[in-house]
């Protein structure tokens, strides 16, 4: 039976497309199959009363550093492409609504890589429809459809469900990981991840 575990994110944190871009090749050692579960960021900080590291760390400037040096030092570890946003942080609920509109079509994959390559490889400004149409019709994608779907109100509703099962189960940021319903939080837990996947 091939092992299931998921992956809760949001396109506007940098370090769930890290996690997107090695996720394929810890599937390929494992065998397991990744769920990608849309949530929306700001509503689960909101829910858990958490904050962004720029604003977590205000008073710690030490630990903002070292934070980024870590962020470095894993995207150059994997070979990672990655240039950050300059309009980082980015509004992303029109392309995370976009996300569960894709996956009720069947293109989630497709338009996870079209989205996380725009926002972190080539700094599209991913909060402008305009941009966001024009970024999935090159990706081979139906923008009208998407973005049609991610207005309706159980698209909306569906988001926010998701966002709402996620901090009752405990998660507080993105990337979340789920093992059955053992929790792992942040890129550098892969590695545990890994392992609860291979155990026997």
């Amino acid at each position: 039976m091939t092992k299931i575990f998921e992956f809760l994110f949001d396109f506007g944190g940098p370090n769930s497309y890290l996690a997107h871009r090695i996720l394929p090749d810890l599937c390929a050692r494992t065998g397991a199959e990744v769920v990608y579960v849309p949530i929306l960021l700001g509503g689960l900080f909101k829910l858990t009363n958490n904050q962004p590291p720029m604003m977590r760390y205000v008073e710690t400037p030490a630990k903002q550093t070292y934070e980024m040096l870590e962020f470095d030092r894993f995207v150059n570890a994997h070979a990672i492409p990655f240039k950050m946003n300059p309009r980082f942080p980015l509004n992303t609920l029109h392309v995370m609504r976009g996300a569960i509109a894709a996956q009720r079509l069947g293109c989630l994959a497709q338009y996870v890589d079209a989205v996380m390559a725009a926002m972190w490889h080539d700094g599209a400004d991913m909060g402008d429809l305009d941009v966001v149409r024009d970024v999935l019709d090159k990706a081979g994608l139906d923008s009208a459809v998407l973005l049609t779907l991610a207005a309706d109100p159980e698209v909306k509703a569906e988001l926010m469900a998701n966002t709402e099962a996620a901090a009752k189960r405990g998660a507080f940021g993105v990337p979340t990981f789920f093992v059955g319903e053992e929790m792992f939080w942040g890129k550098e837990r892969l590695g545990q991840v890994e392992a609860a996947l291979t155990k026997s």
